[in-house]
């Protein structure tokens, strides 16, 4: 189902809103949505919120073109965002809440792979997950808006990033 740029709008509002709570407390999942890569849930209480603008690439690290490669392009977005955090003072363990866009639902198990391998298991940020009918440039397949929250009292300062 492709989404007109108002449904967009209003989804990416609405999620805005609901994650303003932010996140370190992860409900676990309940019998229904066992074994997702995304939390039900998390919680905060008190630190630092970061506002992550919307990331997504053509490119890859060292300037590879990686249009129309959804796994590519996922994990150097997942690496832009971890760029930005820590010069905002975060890391990408600390992202609590992400909107997904992608341009293909059938990329769909793909990205939640990739987010498996990037986050710690049980520690998913809450998420969801769009479908656009394009993103700003061609061969654009995935954008991640991400909310981060850095040193709340729910979560060590030094929580373990998953083994790469």
């Amino acid at each position: 189902m492709k989404l007109t740029a108002r449904q967009v709008l209003l989804a990416l509002a609405a999620s805005l809103a609901a994650q303003a709570a932010s996140a370190a407390d992860y409900l676990p999942h309940g019998e229904r949505t066992q074994g997702r890569t995304y939390s039900p849930a998390v919680t905060t209480e008190g630190g630092k919120t970061i506002w992550l603008a919307g990331e997504t690439t053509t490119t890859d690290l060292n300037g590879k073109d990686i249009r129309g490669d959804m796994e590519a392009q996922a994990r150097t977005v997942f690496a832009l965002i971890d760029q930005t955090l820590q010069r905002a003072g975060g890391k990408l363990s600390d992202v609590v809440s992400m909107t997904v866009y992608l341009t293909d639902p059938r990329n769909g198990q793909i990205f939640q792979k990739v987010r498996s391998e990037t986050f710690a298991k049980g520690r998913y940020p809450a998420s969801a997950q769009v479908t656009v009918s394009a993103l700003a440039v061609p061969g654009m397949l995935v954008e991640i808006q991400a909310i981060a929250v850095v040193g709340d009292k729910l979560v060590p300062v030094n929580a373990a990033q998953p083994a790469r």
